[in-house]
């Protein structure tokens, strides 16, 4: 299982309907003002978006608290981290990450040089500072997939440090980011800056993994850059109505903000509770937990078969069969899987 959401794979392994904690998508679901607007986009199909996607990029802004052209779009987050790649011969990143952070580098000729998270999966700064070339992309997730931890505001700066004195360029693949507590805004930190980009997707907070819809910050001067290389049209019309729409549906960006707050911490002081599994924080809609017995293929089939998928995360690059990741989802199904895990 490279990603997680497979559930298709699995049906028969379990006849009822399963419920996926291997895929960390808002469990609210879509917003409802979303219904109209893709309803009304029924007509838009026979002509083409806006090719500079202007009405979006003005809402994005909006919602991010950017210049207009500062926005960069793609379809999907991983459209945006595939093309910025394309910009850079080496990739740097530090495991465990996002398996796609190593996979699509590679598949475009790039070179990758991974560099282990330090104790904690914390960023070693001292290793990044002797690792970091002129024109390296440093690739990094905030919240971190699969440990779901945020950069320390303060380590986060520090970073940035390096990147600019090094010569070399910062992504910030925050596609979690809005599930996590309100302590800072990165887009302000470096809204003035040169040499980073932060990625953001309507996938996971928004729930909409069927609608592709990646956006983003750049530095005013590589949005441009980036407008060069992009796939004309790569957002497509329903895609292009759900975000002229769901940026503005404040009640339910605050209520999603609540209710996944609430039950992270319902989880994690359940979880930490269970004598078998160790464990860690997280500020994202995922925690990951180490097995202090079984591995993660017992464990998985033991769960399948009750009717809920978890994440294995040996398919982690840094990670080994000892540890799993679940989803944090509505009450119920979260409280159904504590169970199974206290039996």
């Amino acid at each position: 299982m490279i990603h997680g959401g497979d559930v298709i794979s699995y049906s028969d392994k379990y006849e009822g309907e399963i419920i996926d904690f291997s895929s960390n998508i808002n469990p609210l679901g879509p917003p409802d003002s979303l219904k109209d607007a893709i309803s009304a986009a029924y007509t838009e199909l026979e002509c083409y978006p806006d090719i500079k996607y202007r009405e979006l990029k003005a809402n994005v802004a909006a919602y991010l608290g950017c210049d207009q052209d500062q926005v960069i779009l793609g379809n999907g987050a991983m459209e945006i981290i595939n093309n910025v790649c394309l910009l850079f011969k080496r990739i740097v990143v530090f495991t465990p990450c996002f398996i796609e952070y190593i996979k699509r580098p590679k598949v475009l000729g790039k070179s990758v040089l991974k560099l282990p998270l330090a104790e904690g999966f914390s960023i070693d700064l001292e290793k990044l500072e002797n690792s970091l070339q002129p024109r390296d992309l440093l690739i990094l997730g905030n919240p971190n997939n699969p440990t779901g931890l945020r950069i320390p505001e303060p380590v986060l700066k520090a970073v940035y440090d390096l990147v600019i004195s090094r010569g070399a360029f910062l992504l910030l693949d925050e596609a979690f980011f809005e599930f996590c507590p309100a302590d800072y805004d990165s887009i302000s930190l470096f809204k003035i800056q040169s040499n980073v980009c932060i990625v953001r997707a309507a996938t996971k907070f928004f729930a909409l993994p069927g609608l592709r819809l990646g956006y983003g910050f750049a530095s005013t001067g590589f949005a441009r850059k980036y407008t060069e290389i992009e796939m004309p049209w790569s957002v497509n019309a329903f895609a292009n109505a759900a975000g002229r729409c769901i940026f503005k549906d404040k009640a339910y960006i605050e209520r999603t903000k609540k209710y996944i707050d609430k039950e992270r911490k319902y989880m994690l002081k359940s979880l930490s509770q269970v004598n078998w599994v160790k464990t860690f924080n997280s500020h994202a809609n995922f925690i990951l937990l180490k097995l202090l017995k079984y591995d993660e293929d017992i464990v998985f089939d033991k769960f399948i078969k009750q009717g809920f998928m978890i994440r294995k995360a040996s398919t982690f690059d840094g990670l080994d069969k000892s540890y799993i990741r679940v989803a944090v989802k509505d009450h119920q199904s979260n409280q159904k899987l504590i169970n199974l895990f206290q039996e």
